[in-house]
């Protein structure tokens, strides 16, 4: 599935609906099987157990850091890192209009993916707060930094595709 914030999402679930794994690998796995492997035809649970997934993926996509994705992302520790950064300098020169518009486009809209790649690896580096600040306005001064469109606040999720695994038994 890709999710409303254009994430794809892999998720098993058994015959009561319930998540088993969104481990895309563990998915895979069971998905594996030889050529050979005859198809059976489509189970009468089928939909509704994708529809039951979709809703556990949409759930856990909120619960996994709202609309910034997961904690461990670029945008969501970016934006955590200049929301505390504007509360520290409050009344300085270093907030500035441009930073506070940038950080509310990261909070709205998704990053670009090459702004995805340049924050991961300057918060890998170990960049501080000020260069965090003055790296995210250049880049939203250049176009660089969120895919910013109206479509975006609109957008709904997409099964992209089903597998229905069940024993033939």
């Amino acid at each position: 599935m890709k999710t409303t914030e254009g994430n794809d999402s892999l998720i098993y679930v058994d015959r009561d609906g319930n998540s088993v794994t969104q481990s895309q690998l563990a998915v895979l796995r069971v998905a594996a099987c030889e050529e050979s492997t005859p198809a059976i035809p489509r189970d009468k649970q089928h939909h509704e157990l994708v529809k039951k997934g979709a809703e556990l993926i949409a759930e856990e996509e909120k619960n996994a850091g709202g609309q910034l994705g997961r904690p461990s992302g670029a945008r969501f520790r970016s934006y955590e890192r200049l929301k505390s950064y504007v509360q520290e300098m409050k009344g300085t020169l270093f907030v500035s209009e441009e930073l506070l518009k940038a950080i509310d486009e990261i909070y709205r809209y998704p990053l670009r993916q090459s702004a995805i790649d340049t924050l991961n690896r300057q918060l890998r580096s170990g960049i501080n707060n000020q260069q965090l600040a003055e790296l995210v306005v250049a880049l939203r001064m250049d176009d660089r930094l969120c895919i910013v469109t109206e479509e975006l606040e609109k957008r709904e999720p997409q099964i992209i595709c089903s597998l229905g695994l069940f024993c033939n038994s």
